[in-house]
């Protein structure tokens, strides 16, 4: 990583307890209805994008162990389906959660 991506992510880390921190009575305010569906729709549009990217990487990996080595196609079908059920079941797993904190 670069040094000023590394610094950023320090940053925000450093500042996250304090962005995040209760007020001075000690009782956390109440959390609007809205910054949940809007914090679950984020959630899950990142989700789905990181799952897609992972998926075109296994399959691009997968077609090149093909093309490479014609053999052991069997093989690497079935380790690129375990893969993408794998990878598939990351989305799904948002999903639900998002649809039992918003639901």
């Amino acid at each position: 990583m670069t040094k000023k991506l590394m610094m950023l992510v320090s940053l925000i880390f450093a500042f996250a307890a304090m962005a995040m921190a209760q007020p001075a009575g000690g009782a956390a305010a109440p959390v609007s209805n809205w910054w949940v569906s809007v914090s679950a729709g984020f959630g899950m549009a990142i989700a789905s994008g990181l799952c897609g990217l992972a998926q075109a990487k296994a399959i691009a990996g997968c077609a090149e162990g093909m093309a490479r080595n014609p053999g052991a196609t069997a093989a690497i079908r079935f380790a690129l389906l375990l893969g993408l059920i794998l990878i598939e079941s990351l989305a799904l797993y948002t999903l639900v959660i998002i649809i039992l904190k918003v639901g």
